[in-house]
């Protein structure tokens, strides 16, 4: 379901919204018109779902929650991007998305702050963890630098459904950064 809270609740500063939606402007037509809806982007993920199962690609896994409403167990592939006993994720908001519902929080963000308490499947297999929001900037620091600058090979597969253009690496950390700045960033603490 989706959920379009009020924005100074999500975002509490009007000037973040501005500079989202700006950032909005900027990357909407460099984009495909494939995703623009976060309901585009549950309908990709079940899509993948059955292929990540069997294996992850490198850089990318599955997060499992539970659902806030129904106790559920709720899967959505997504990139992630382990280092050491940290895995690092971000909510996207889509450009289309943006300018339209600039408050917009992902299910799986809401299904997060109600219980912390994940599953992620990575390439090594699975682990268990207690997921958060990051605020510190030492730590914000650190997420940007893995989510940004790491790039694997199915990263380009990804810069292809969404950006017009022949991808390459540069297109790729551009993609990223959009995203990281625009978007939710999370930590996943692993258990050991």
């Amino acid at each position: 379901m989706v959920e379009y809270p009020d924005e100074a609740r999500d975002t509490g500063d009007s000037e973040v919204t501005l500079r989202w939606r700006e950032a909005a402007a900027r990357e909407a037509p460099k984009h495909r018109r494939l995703l623009r809806t976060p309901r585009h982007g549950r309908i990709l993920s079940a899509l993948m779902l059955p292929g990540f199962a069997v294996h992850p690609p490198q850089g990318f896994g599955i997060l499992t929650t539970t659902g806030r409403r129904t106790g559920r167990r709720r899967r959505k592939c997504m990139r992630i991007v382990r280092q050491g006993n940290r895995a690092y994720l971000v909510s996207l908001r889509l450009p289309d998305s943006t300018n339209t519902h600039p408050g917009f929080v992902a299910g799986w963000v809401w299904n997060i702050r109600s219980n912390p308490r994940v599953r992620v499947r990575l390439p090594g297999g699975s682990v268990s963890g207690t997921a958060r929001e990051i605020s510190d900037p030492g730590e914000l620091a650190s997420a940007r630098t893995a989510l940004c600058e790491t790039v694997h090979r199915f990263d380009y597969a990804e810069c292809r459904i969404h950006l017009r253009g022949r991808p390459d690496r540069a297109k790729v950390v551009a993609l990223h950064e959009y995203w990281f700045d625009t978007g939710t960033p999370l930590v996943v603490d692993l258990d050991a």
